[in-house]
Parts: C-alpha cells; structure tokens; sequence
C-alpha cells in the first residue's frame, strides 16, 4: 500500500496485527496511543525500561527493555490480540525486528509514522522533567533517521504504512479497526462447500440441482462455499468461471483460491509459468472467451483470500488444508499452506510430492473444509474433511452441507482427465486419526463444556485416569460416553433415617422443578450398553472389527473378560431393539443405552465375599458364644443386663446386614439369571438423546423391554410426582417405603425435563439417589442405625458430591454432542477422560 494523503485522516488499522508507532522521541507517540487504542493493546518501551530498571530513562536498560516488549509483544500476538509497539522504532534494525516478529506469529505489520518538526519535539522534551536533559543532536538524529527510512517502509515488509506529517494531522487523526478479509465468523450460513470443480461444468450444475439451488440461489439463503481449483483438466473451465463467478457477485456464494486458480492468475499477468498440469487447456479453452471475461476472471482471482473463518468461528474453508495455529492469520505462509499444503520434502513412485499428514494431528475446535487432494471418498479425519473426490479423473462431484454435515455428491459423467497417481483407496489414519494423544491429557486441563462452562481438570487426577483408561478401559473407540457420578438425598432428620425421599422432594421444588420421576434402583451396577445394528454399522461409524458394540461399567472396564458373552448380551439387546422397531423410529443403526446390570455381584463378587460376606460370616461366629456366655453370667445372678441388650442388638443388626448383602448376589449360569435394566437412552446417529424427556424416554424403553424375547431385560419402575402438591409427595415417600421394605436398594428421583435449571440459569442436579434405610448396611456397616451412630453420620458433608455430580453431567452431556456431532474422537474422549479424572476426587465412597 502507497503513503496515503489521509484527507479524511481515518486511519484503518487491522484487528489482528502489530501496529509499529514511529516517531522521533516528543513526537506525541505515547499521546497517540493513548488516544486510539486500549491501555491493554499499547506496549511501551519506556515502561518495559522502567519494569527492568526502576527507571524508565535508564538508557543501560534499553536491551533489556526491548526483549521484554519483544517477549509480551510475541505472547499476545500468539493469542490472537492486537498489539502497539510504543517506541522510536526510526532505526530499521529496531523494525527488523519487529516485522520478523509480526511474521512468526502470521499477522500484519502497520507502521504509523508521526513526522513532527525537530523544534515541536525538542520544545516537548524540554518541558519534560525526566527527558529536560536530553541531548538536541538526540532528537535531531531520530528525525532525521526516520525521513532516511520512511519511503522505505513497505519494502522493509510493513503491509501498511500511515504518514502523518505535521502536529494538526496528527491530531485530527483518527483509526478504525478493519476486519481481516478473512474473518466471515459474523456469516452463520448455512452453507455448502463444494469440493474441487476442474472445469466440470455438468456436474457442478448437477450437484447445485442436487442441492437445491436455482440459477445459482438457493430458496432458503444456502451460501455456496468453493474450496478452490475450479479450472484446469476439464472440459468447461470458462463456464465454471462463469458460473462461480455469477454466484459471487450476486452474494450467494464465497470462493477461496486453489493452486490452479493462483496459476492461471500469474499467466494472466503475464508471468512466466509451465503450461502443466490442465493448464494448457484451460488457457485454449479462455482463448474462445472475450478479452473482457478475461480481465474479469483475473479480477476475481487477485480478490480471492486465502481461508475463510467461518459461522463464528467453528468453521474454516481453505483449499489444501491448514492447521489451527493459522486460522485467521494472514502472511505468505499461511497463503501457501492453503493453496498447496505441506510437503516432507520426499516424492512418491509417481514423481508427486509427499504431503505431510497435517489432519491426523489436528487438534482444533473448527472444523476444516478443504480439498486439494483427490481421495475416492469425503470422510471425517480429525474434524477435517476432504472434499476433492476426484470428479475430474472420473470420480464424484462432492459437497457438504453444513452444519448439519452432510456429504452430497453427483458422480462424474466421464473420465475427462487419466490421473498420473491413482485414488487412494483409504483415506490416512482412518475415520477419526488416532483417538487420544498423551499431550491431550496431560497435566492439568480445561473442557469447554456447553452447560457448565469450563470444567478444570487437575494433574494428579489425570494422572490417575490415564493409569484407568490405558490399562483397564475397553477399546476406546468403543468407550464415547462415561456416567456421572450421583449426588445423595440431602441428609434425613428423620428418626431412625439417614436418607429419606421427602429431601430429595424438597430439593427440587426449591429449584423449581415442578415434576420429578422416581425411578426404581435396581439392585446392580451401572452398565453403559453401545449396541450397533451389525458388524458393518460397528466398522463404518467405531473402525471396529468382529465386535458389535461393547458393554462396560462405569469407569470404562469390561463387564466381562470373554468377549463372546459380550457380544451375545448385544445379540439379545438388538433382537429386542430390532422386534420394537427402533432402528427406524431412531433412524439409526447404532444407540447408547444407561443401564443397571444385575446381580451386582457381576462385577463385585470379590468384595462381596471378601469384605461384606467376611462381616457377616464373623459376626455369625463371634455373636453365638457371646451371647451365650453373656446368658450364662446372667444366670448366674452377674448384673449384665444392658451387655446382654447390646449383644442382642448387635447379634440383630449382623443378622440384618448378611440379610441386606443376599440381595445383591445370587448364583448364574452363563446369561442365565442376569437382568439388563435400562434406564435412559443417550444417543443414536446424528444425535443426542440426552435432553430427550424421561418419560418419553421411559416409553421408548418399555418398548424395547416387551419386544426382549430372551428374557435379559427389565423394566425400570417409576411413579411421577409433583413437588408442590403435599399429596403426591406423600404417594412418593409411600412408594420408597414399599420398595424399601420389601428389600429394593431405593430410588432415584429426577426432573423429567432432561438438562433442568434452576431460577438462576444454573444446571440442577440430573438425579438424586435415595437409598433404603437396610441397603445402607451394606455403605455404613451392621449398626450404622444406632442412635449414637446415626447422630455421628448424619454430619456428612455433601456440597462437592454434588459439585461433582454437576461437572460429570456436563462432560457427559458434551460427550454425547461431540459424539452426534461426530466430531473426531479425540475430542469425544477429552470429555470422556475429565469424567475419569474426576473420579479420583477425594470424596467419602459412601456418598
């Protein structure tokens, strides 16, 4: 950009760049700043001078200084903020070194320079009292440093440059912020990203057919969105154009530059280039065209940008790809990556370049459109997709609707050009790349959740997770989604009661929730059930072989160490999903299902029979001879009468206990005797089930429960109640009491409005367990309903249980959007992995 007059004296600075103030010292630099810029965005070498030395005109500092601007200069521009050089900065090495700066972090340099008079600044200076000293020749060799250099600036490498000559101009100035040409994140969409064109002019107005766009617009405001190489190797380059172009103007399409178009742009401007690679026929082709078109086609081409950002920011649109750290920025580099990629340096037997796999290592949370890269079929890699499915050698036209994330495709009318490197058969690293990196979990971490905000992982509980999750857990494909833990009731004051439902009632009516469920707790574990329609669904959607889904608890670990029993709980579960119809009432060929898993000594066996069946066994033996050699001191006329009472209680609440611990375990062949209850229905193809209401979700599950032939599934009993209404809290305390008695474990009450806030907008509790009065044996041991016991258990404190259970919610309701939104599965599992880790908490196991 040439030195501008500045009539208006509007100065338009870009958001993201480094603003370099160049004026002599008095020149009003600092006053400028100040004036047209946040306090925030200004560096000031004077102050860096002042943090090193204590003394801002210590000029033994002056290096010291500089690598502290050059140090918080380079960490804000790595964040993506704007940043304001104050300094004299009228040597060129001091800008050096700056633009070098500006480049490794991919922004613009701007340069603003303040031409004043040497006298203006010197009579500054001089009223100044710590710069009353300085030296005239000082001042008279900056400006006479800056009026050497400024007509150099732009060729230093300063992508603007702003003159102000004189005090009135530089006071009459004012900036404006500028959006980067390729900062779109206001434009939401929806779109349609159409792949690698090459001058098929057929197929694209097929696939715009297809899509639903007429004469280049779409009924509903579709943008289309091109990736870029739309001439060279096909048969109408120039109609491709036309159309392409047509769209753009009319505001129904966005185009970014694709190798080719940067190609036949350079041959336009009358640079030298190989006429390869298709080029020669769409220069034959252009020749038919009017010189008018032609002059309109490289007008178009030299307003192309490099990458789009995109619907706030989750969407980035670009030709051959580019990694996160360049989303938005704007150098060189960052328009050669896009046009061309990256390359290893190596060639492939075909004499074409090795590119690096840049999307098997992507890590960012925009997804990224691209082509460049003929592959035989559009798949997810990483939240990357590529769009360049060959149409010109043959293959498919494709396009993807977003954000619904639909592929479109036409198939290519012929061979139009014999490739030199056949289609790959696969695209690297299969569907998702790899699913967990060491650097995606180590340390301490934050998830971005979408209904708590950012949940905060420590290192130490991530340390503890990753030991879980690489040793024990299932085949992490299979493992999308982890349970969260569960708050108890709120502690009972009823008498002879630590848990009572009317708490739990109350809790709820306080965050205003007019209407709960209460759902039976079955006496088993938490099992978490990813069934899929046949082998094939596995590996289209998991990348699995010979399994069909998975079964685990809720830590990630198998239920079961043979797989094959596994596999035939899932051949039982699909039968009844397949008899209910719910493949197509879900429009899926996948689910995931929460479920209880009976007898819960399926997976605690071990601790039944070594702790809690090692209590009562010890009790039956002990309380016998105490109680009789107790008797026998009473018949003898000791006064033992309030031991004797203690030992019969005590012989009482062991015979309890064992009673409380049999209900949990009972003997099964194989599958026989083993009962699946599920409960929730968590995800299907595409979405998410989460925020599904429970008694719509309780309907599903009935349906599925009375088309189980095998006898594996069971029901999960519930009555509604409404919190504000005293009645129907009394049939529900009433209810709890009945399960209760009759030996149940309890009941879980929740809102039956999934996902339910409270006045303040705040995420409530998704379930509250009420636990039975004799199943809290088996928590806190035979006598734990003493009295003197229950006053001491009844100072339980329960606030980060249930802070807990609220930041599990989230993470698992974000694993489940990640999951339908099928995002790659790293990011699924970063979910997934912070509910482990918080699962090393140090909270009371009997909460």
């Amino acid at each position: 950009m040439t030195e501008t007059q500045h009539q208006g004296r509007v100065l338009p600075v870009t958001d993201l760049s480094l603003v370099v103030l160049v004026g002599a010292s008095g020149s009003g630099k600092s006053t400028f700043a100040r004036r047209h810029f946040k306090p925030t965005e200004v560096i000031s070498s004077d102050f860096c001078r002042g943090l090193v030395s204590d003394d801002e005109n210590d000029q033994s500092a002056t290096r010291d200084a500089f690598d502290v601007l050059h140090y918080i200069a380079g960490k804000r521009l790595a964040a993506g903020r704007r940043t304001v050089v104050d300094a004299t900065s009228v040597q060129q090495d001091s800008r050096r070194q700056l633009i070098e700066l500006a480049r490794e972090h991919d922004v613009l340099p701007i340069a603003i320079v303040l031409d004043v008079p040497e006298e203006v600044c010197a009579e500054r200076n001089a009223a100044r009292a710590d710069r009353a000293g300085m030296p005239r020749r000082v001042i008279h060799r900056h400006v006479r440093e800056l009026r050497r250099s400024v007509r150099h600036l732009e060729r230093e490498g300063f992508r603007k440059v702003h003159i102000l000559r004189g005090v009135d101009e530089v006071e009459a100035a004012s900036v404006v912020t500028e959006r980067r040409f390729n900062d779109l994140t206001h434009l939401t969409g929806p779109f349609d990203i159409i792949g690698d064109v090459h001058g098929c002019s057929a197929e694209l107005d097929a696939l715009l057919g297809k899509l639903g766009y007429t004469d280049g617009v779409h009924p509903d405001g579709r943008t289309a969105v091109f990736v870029g190489d739309l001439v060279d190797r096909g048969p109408d380059s120039p109609g491709v154009l036309r159309r392409v172009m047509a769209m753009a103007a009319a505001g129904s399409a966005l185009c970014v530059p694709g190798n080719h178009e940067n190609k036949y742009g350079r041959y336009l401007k009358g640079r030298r280039v190989q006429l390869t690679h298709g080029l020669a026929e769409t220069v034959e082709q252009m020749d038919q065209e009017s010189e008018e078109f032609r002059q309109r086609v490289r007008e178009f081409i030299d307003g192309l940008v490099s990458h789009y950002v995109l619907d706030g920011g989750r969407l980035v649109v670009c030709h051959a790809g580019l990694p996160e750290k360049y989303h938005g920025r704007t150098s060189g580099r960052v328009r050669s990556h896009a046009l061309y990629g990256d390359t290893t340096g190596e060639t492939d037997e075909f004499g074409l370049p090795v590119r690096y796999p840049w999307a098997e290592d992507y890590r960012g949370r925009a997804a990224v459109v691209y082509g460049h890269t003929p592959v035989p079929e559009a798949s997810w890699l990483n939240n990357t997709v590529c769009l360049d499915t060959g149409a010109v050698f043959g293959g498919k036209l494709t396009a993807l609707r977003w954000p619904e994330r639909e592929l479109v495709d036409v198939p290519a009318e012929r061979v139009w050009y014999e490739p030199v490197k056949p289609l790959r058969e696969e695209a690297p690293g299969g569907r998702d790349g790899r699913p967990l990196d060491l650097g995606d979990v180590r340390g301490r971490r934050a998830v971005e959740t979408r209904y708590a905000g950012r949940v905060a992982v420590r290192e130490e509980n991530a340390a503890a997770a990753l030991e879980v999750m690489s040793r024990f857990a299932v085949d992490p494909r299979l493992l999308p989604y982890l349970p969260p833990t569960m708050a108890p009731t709120a502690t009972s004051r009823v008498e002879g009661y630590l848990e009572h439902p009317a708490e739990a009632f109350a809790q709820y009516a306080a965050d205003g929730v007019a209407r709960v469920v209460c759902e039976e707790k079955h006496m088993g574990s938490r099992a978490v059930a990813l069934v899929c329609r046949d082998a094939d669904a596995a590996r289209g959607r998991f990348g699995t072989d010979r399994v069909t889904g998975a079964l685990y608890t809720r830590t990630g670990r198998p239920f079961f160490d043979d797989e094959a029993v596994t596999e035939e709980v899932l051949g039982r579960l699909r039968s009844a999903v397949d008899a209910a119809g719910l493949w197509a009432g879900l429009d899926t060929d996948w689910l995931l299902l929460d479920a209880e898993l009976m007898p819960w000594s399926l997976k605690a066996s071990g601790l039944l029979r070594s702790q809690y069946a090692a209590v009562g066994a010890a009790s039956g033996a002990v309380f016998p001879g105490v109680l009789a050699a107790v008797t026998g001191a009473a018949a003898r006329g000791v006064d033992v009468a309030g031991l004797l009472a203690r030992q019969r209680e005590r012989a009482a609440d062991a015979a309890a206990f064992t009673d409380a611990y049999r209900r949990y375990c009972w003997s099964t062949e194989g599958l026989d005797g083993v009962r699946l209850a599920p409960f929730q229905l968590l995800a299907v193809r595409g979405r998410s089930l989460a925020g599904l209401p429970h008694d719509e979700q309780l309907a599903l599950l009935d349906r599925l429960v009375e088309h189980d032939g095998s006898g594996l599934l069971q029901t999960t009993r519930r009555l509604y109640v409404d919190t504000g209404d005293p009645e129907s809290v009394r049939a529900g305390v009433d209810w709890w009491l009945e399960l209760t008695g009759r030996g149940g474990e309890g009941m879980v009450v929740k809102p039956v409005a999934a996902q339910a806030r409270d006045p303040q907008g705040r995420l409530v509790q998704p379930g509250i367990k009420c636990r039975g009065r004799e199943y809290l044996r088996i928590v806190y041991g035979p006598e734990y309903t003493r009295p003197d016991n229950l006053a001491r258990l009844r100072q339980r404190f329960l606030n980060h249980k249930r802070s807990l259970a609220i930041r599990e919610y989230a993470l698992g309701l974000e694993a489940l959007d990640r999951l339908a939104d099928a995002e790659p599965l790293w990011r699924v599992h970063e979910a997934v992995f912070a509910v482990l880790a918080l699962e090393s908490e140090p909270v009371d196991p009997r909460l």
